[in-house]
């Protein structure tokens, strides 16, 4: 027979139990309500894409959902046939890959250095790294400017390119190192023991470990770079200006083309979901990584 003390006990496991789902249910809609109203902007950017001009003065997007009819393809076909939108687009490319690559294999061989090689000044050095996070890159454009002319390669793509690289840097090796440090140092030391060289202790052992950290700054320095337009719109120029520069300078009287910057704009976001959702599990892990040190 169950006696009166046990039969409570189940009772307020059920009601725990209940309560525990109830509470992750709201949260579980609100969070989907969140969701959704930040969705509605792209969704809204995506339909008015797909639109004719005519339809897009006429009524709002979302009478799309009421006359799908409205939805057209002429509009990227259109973007697509530009040849100054596919160049600045190949621009981007051509901006974007070189800047996320150097950055990411010079940052993760300083930040070796800096977690677990000894040299004079390591600290001071590192901690002119960390002051350089805090330098904005407004205060650069002149004297750049100045120099990218003296070199020659003012207006060129090369120029945005190592404006890139030289700003990204000190996140880069900020974060990397940070993530190295945790490491243990016993695995290291037992590689360099069996005759590893700091060069293999870095590919073979730090490079791996050190995956999702690396993925998640190749994630922020390629939206940054594929995103920006202040450093793109100064350095520079006619064939060598990239997509947000050219989406910009499309722009007619009074803001009327919508087909072309709205068409333009999404077209600019494919690239970047596509990067980001390809290492989004790498990401993920870092920030698990991080949250369990």
């Amino acid at each position: 027979m169950t006696s009166p003390a046990s039969s409570s006990r189940r009772r307020d496991k059920r009601t725990l139990r209940l309560a525990a789902s109830v509470g992750k249910a709201v949260v579980n809609v609100f969070l989907a309500i969140v969701a959704i109203f930040w969705m509605v902007p792209t969704l809204g950017l995506l339909l008015t894409s797909l639109r004719s001009t005519g339809d897009n003065a006429a009524s709002g997007w979302w009478t799309v959902f009421t006359k799908p009819a409205q939805l057209t393809l002429d509009n990227y076909a259109n973007l697509l046939q530009n040849p100054t939108i596919t160049g600045s687009f190949w621009n981007t490319v051509v901006i974007a890959v070189p800047s996320t690559f150097f950055v990411v294999i010079i940052g993760a061989l300083a930040a070796y250095a800096f977690a677990f090689l000894k040299f004079p000044g390591r600290d001071a050095l590192f901690i002119v790294v960390v002051i350089l996070l805090a330098v904005p890159i407004q205060v650069a454009l002149i004297p750049l400017a100045g120099l990218f002319g003296a070199l020659g390669i003012f207006g060129d793509v090369l120029g945005v390119i190592l404006f890139h690289i030289a700003f990204g840097l000190p996140f880069a090796i900020f974060l990397l190192r940070n993530f190295f440090t945790q490491f243990p140092t016993e695995l290291l030391e037992a590689a360099r023991v069996d005759g590893a060289s700091d060069w293999m202790v870095f590919i073979r052992i730090v490079l791996p470990l050190g995956l999702p950290a690396i993925a998640s700054l190749a994630i922020f320095q390629f939206l940054w770079t594929w995103n920006d337009m202040l450093v793109a719109l100064i350095f520079t120029s006619g064939d060598s200006a990239p997509l947000t520069v050219a989406i910009q300078q499309q722009l007619r009287q009074f803001g009327s083309n919508i087909d072309v910057l709205s068409a333009g704009a999404f077209l600019s976001m494919i690239v970047p979901l596509i990067v980001f959702f390809a290492f989004q599990r790498y990401f993920v892990q870092a920030l698990l990584a991080g949250s369990q040190r």
